[in-house]
């Protein structure tokens, strides 16, 4: 099983503390769901003898099946921020599905499932109550995955070209920056507004431009915490923005807090993370 070659932070806030509290890794799926599974995305923490961390995330505009110990759902695109609180210790293994492959499972337009968690079972899933106790007791991470895939190819969905569609539209508006509004997607995907609207209810759960402003903010967000001075008047030209302030309304409606005040939290969590790294070296 190969691992996932991106190394992106992208939709993690303040990715530092994040890497300080718990360990993340990002197998690849194997070659007969890649066309259902973008990644696999497996946490384990250990935090016995140490304070709850709440971790925040800005979630992607995807489906994840998550595995958790008696809590195994699918979740919709979230599109609030999202917080999650890890205590002791303990591992959770994530199914992120392709734009518009969960369609043909849920059997319904994917925007009814936004903002919304399923369980498994009410889609016609069996067994997964044994798939959730082989992943999550399983190992290593290749044994996790073995027992999650399993289960996801007995309960294939049948082939969508629509689905292909949807994939192939939201793949451009991840690759190219300067779309950044909606009815430039639409005519660089060949079709009117109203349908790309219709596509990106039924396959991927919320409007384009929905997901074009959060592709902006995972943008921002993600040079915002690499530590480098930003330019945020240069930033929000370059993102679409009218203006600074505009940006900076929608960073801070997404994210908790204004640029600025993210990346003082983000480098106090890298000072933190790099004086704790320094402190077990001997000699420095």
């Amino acid at each position: 099983m190969k691992r996932d070659a991106s190394v992106s932070d992208r939709g993690i806030l303040n990715p530092d503390e994040a890497r300080r509290r718990f360990h993340l890794a990002r197998p690849a799926p194997s070659p007969d769901l890649a066309h259902l599974i973008e990644r696999y995305w497996i946490i384990t923490w250990d935090l016995r003898g140490l304070a709850p961390f709440t971790q925040e995330t800005l979630p992607q505009p995807c489906v994840n099946v998550v595995f958790e110990r008696g809590a195994t759902m699918a979740h919709g695109v979230a599109t609030r921020r999202f917080a999650r609180e890890l205590s002791g210790v303990g591992v959770a293994v994530g199914v992120k599905y392709r734009p518009g492959a969960f369609r043909a499972v849920l059997g319904a337009p994917v925007a009814t499932l936004t903002d919304r968690s399923v369980s498994l079972e009410s889609l016609g899933f069996r067994e997964v109550a044994r798939a959730e106790s082989l992943a999550l007791d399983a190992p290593d991470d290749h044994a996790r995955i073995a027992a999650v895939e399993e289960l996801l190819r007995a309960h294939l969905p049948p082939p969508d070209r629509e689905a292909d569609f949807a994939a192939s539209v939201m793949a451009a508006a991840l690759r190219d920056r300067t779309l950044t509004r909606a009815e430039a997607l639409a005519t660089r995907a060949g079709v009117s507004l109203r349908a790309l609207q219709r596509l990106f209810r039924e396959y991927v759960g919320v409007s384009p431009k929905w997901v074009l402003r959060r592709l902006r903010i995972h943008e921002a967000a993600e040079r915002v915490a690499a530590g480098s001075s930003v330019d945020q008047a240069a930033l929000a030209c370059e993102l679409g923005y009218c203006d600074q302030a505009h940006f900076i309304r929608d960073f801070r409606a997404q994210v908790g807090c204004t640029p600025t005040e993210y990346a003082a939290r983000c480098a106090r969590a890298t000072a933190a993370a790099q004086g704790s790294v320094n402190a077990k070296v001997p000699g420095q």
